[in-house]
């Protein structure tokens, strides 16, 4: 059986995405650079403000953000769906982030992250 390892995510901005959903969810934050993958980004002509690839790590599995070339086209086929205690002063915190509200339901918000990707805050249980 196979166990998921990373989540990726398509972007314009690797470095600046990866440091929203870093903000966005608890206990995860951008990998730490070491000096042999500094070295690795130098000898690209490349420091970890340009990183195309950067990886956001926590409890559970890894989210790499990958530049491309191609903008996004359309609705997300996967989404995350994010729980809080209080899902208004979440929803609250995510737009100070830089998210911005697509649209309020009973029971969850659909939100976009900086670079239009969808994603859900609910009420935890």
């Amino acid at each position: 059986m196979a166990s998921i390892k990373e989540f990726v995510f398509d972007c314009e901005n690797a470095p600046e995405l990866a440091r929203f959903w870093a903000a966005a969810i608890v206990g995860y934050a951008v990998r730490p650079y070491d000096s042999v993958e500094i070295e690795r980004l130098a000898a690209m002509g490349l420091i970890p403000e340009t990183d195309p690839t950067v990886m956001v790590d926590g409890p559970g599995a890894s989210l790499c953000f990958q530049q491309v070339t191609e903008a996004k086209r359309c609705k997300n086929r996967a989404h995350l769906d994010l729980a809080a205690p209080d899902r208004q002063l979440e929803v609250e915190r995510l737009v100070a982030l830089g998210a911005s509200i697509q649209a309020e339901y009973e029971n969850h918000t659909s939100m976009l992250d900086p670079e239009g990707n969808e994603f859900c805050v609910v009420e935890e249980h």
